[in-house]
């Protein structure tokens, strides 16, 4: 009788993980349309930054070229007056080319083609969905903050990646790392500081990459069901338990890497990808 009321439990936890992968999908569908939407006017947003930066510049020559007919006091106010329009620009251009990034990344990720390989320039790639990941996490709690360190080497040539598989690879890995340090977070020691450290380096005919954090670990049987499908330490709802059976795949079948972790429960996780250089 136990046992019966123990598969109906299990059946109805896998239905209900199912259920949220399909959910999941279609939330996927959603945000490539609403990406897709938002990129026309953000680009427009950009380009009028360039043009305005342009004009500020010929702006600041026609004051330069008048300056003799001037009062000092007033030629000081305009100079002023142009270094600050020109920072507001320049910090337009900044925020609006990281928002294109993250729409790109966004796009990649819901409508790559399934197993090509292309040249892919690692570092990039890395970086957007590693700041996906962090501004995903900061939208859902908008109380908690993350210090990221990033050391990427600078050696690493473009090499043949599929880039939506590694870059969801990538968002499994962080948005675990996330979740590890917010859960270490709500009842942390004061004093706490959560960190998620990721490098890239080569070694040899290799490229490895390192997501370290300094959450709540894993024990002995976390670290045993890791990579099971359906296993996850999340509230139903709140993960599938498919992420690192996925990551293993993308990362172990189709680019023939390694994955590899080593945790301290209460204190960190590191995983990192090997990937050989084709």
């Amino acid at each position: 009788m136990e046992k019966n009321i123990s598969q109906e439990k299990r059946i109805e936890e896998l239905e209900a993980r199912l259920k949220e992968q399909e959910k999941l999908g279609s939330l996927g569908l959603l945000s490539a349309g609403i990406a897709h939407e938002i990129q026309n006017p953000l680009n427009f947003v950009i380009n009028f930054s360039k043009l305005s930066g342009q004009l500020l510049a010929d702006l600041a020559d026609r004051v330069d070229e008048a300056k003799a007919r001037i009062p000092e006091a007033e030629l000081e106010d305009i100079k002023d007056i142009l270094s600050g329009l020109r920072e507001n620009v320049d910090k337009i251009k900044e925020h609006g080319d990281r928002a294109i990034s993250i729409i790109r990344g966004i796009l990649l990720y819901s409508r790559g083609k399934e197993d090509e390989f292309m040249p892919t320039q690692i570092q990039k790639l890395t970086k957007e969905y590693v700041w996906l990941a962090y501004h995903a996490m900061r939208a859902n709690y908008k109380n908690f903050n993350i210090a990221i360190r990033e050391d990427y080497a600078k050696d690493i040539p473009s090499i043949r990646l599929i880039p939506q598989d590694f870059s969801r690879a990538v968002l499994n890995v962080m948005n675990n790392a996330c979740y590890a340090v917010w859960k270490k977070w709500q009842n942390a020691p004061e004093g706490y500081s959560p960190e998620i450290m990721v490098t890239l380096e080569k070694l040899d005919k290799r490229i490895v990459l390192s997501i370290r954090d300094n959450g709540e670990g894993m024990g002995p049987e976390v670290k045993r069901k890791l990579f099971d499908s359906f296993f996850t330490t999340k509230p139903v709802g709140q993960g599938t338990g498919l992420g690192m059976a996925i990551v293993r795949d993308i990362i172990e079948n189709k680019h023939h890497g390694k994955v590899l972790f080593d945790s301290v429960l209460h204190e960190y996780t590191c995983f990192r990808f090997i990937i050989p250089i084709a």
